[in-house]
């Protein structure tokens, strides 16, 4: 299975048909609009297999498959955190596609929203078909050592579920010193960040196979990368 996840940086309806040509299985869209409210034609009969949470219907976060690929919303409680979608892929993939946000949070901002979400949830990530992916806003390199929820622990609750990054295991390179950059602050090539993320059980590590995009092509639509990975 071809996984797709991107943060569009907004306007989503004007840059999908920039990454069909990748023949993704499923795309996870951050900053994306919402189909079923949008006026472009052509968006809404391309979004014929979605699913979609945002509370701007500029501004969200979208799932979207081939039509053969059969979506099933998780019934996961949001417990007001942002933003997090939980689905069935083929009824035996899950999948957790996530975009933190600042959230209107004095403590738990951005990677604090996961981490909240993880303790309530994480039970319910199977150990050998799960995949946990999407803008993090987050890097190790940012952990401050008075938290008790930062990026690195976030990582470690994953790893006690047996989900790893791709990334990291292929490029055998620790958190916070990742050599390639997912995310351009203000698309500006000397400001590379590592903050968008693939995660996945151990058992599909052997066969996993992950590409980030080259800024050479995706800044002028973003300042965020795709993350382009594959699992048998």
């Amino acid at each position: 299975m071809k996984i797709v996840t991107w943060n569009c940086n907004g306007a989503f309806r004007r840059k999908f048909e920039s990454i069909k040509h990748m023949d993704a299985d499923i795309l996870i869209i951050q900053e994306c609009e919402d189909p079923v409210r949008s006026k472009d034609i052509a968006y809404i009969n391309w979004a014929s297999n979605y699913l979609w949470l945002g509370n701007n219907k500029n501004s969200g976060l979208g799932v979207f498959a081939k039509d053969a690929i059969s979506l099933t919303l998780l019934d996961w409680e949001t417990q007001g955190l942002e933003s997090f979608i939980p689905f069935l892929a083929n009824d035996n993939l899950t999948v957790l596609a996530v975009w933190t946000k600042q959230a209107n949070s004095p403590t738990f901002q951005y990677i604090g929203q996961l981490w909240k979400y993880l303790q309530v949830h994480k039970s319910k990530l199977p150990l050998a078909q799960a995949v946990v992916c999407g803008d993090f806003n987050s890097n190790a390199c940012w952990d401050k050592w008075d938290r008790w929820w930062n990026h690195s622990d976030v990582v470690s609750d994953l790893q006690k579920l047996e989900i790893h990054s791709i990334y990291h295991h292929l490029k055998q390179e620790i958190q916070g010193k990742e050599s390639s950059a997912t995310f351009y602050m203000h698309r500006k090539i000397e400001k590379p960040y590592h903050i968008d993320y693939a995660f996945t059980s151990k058992n599909l590590l052997a066969s996993a196979q992950l590409e980030i995009g080259n800024p050479a092509e995706w800044l002028r639509l973003s300042d965020h990368m795709p993350i382009i990975f594959e699992i048998a």
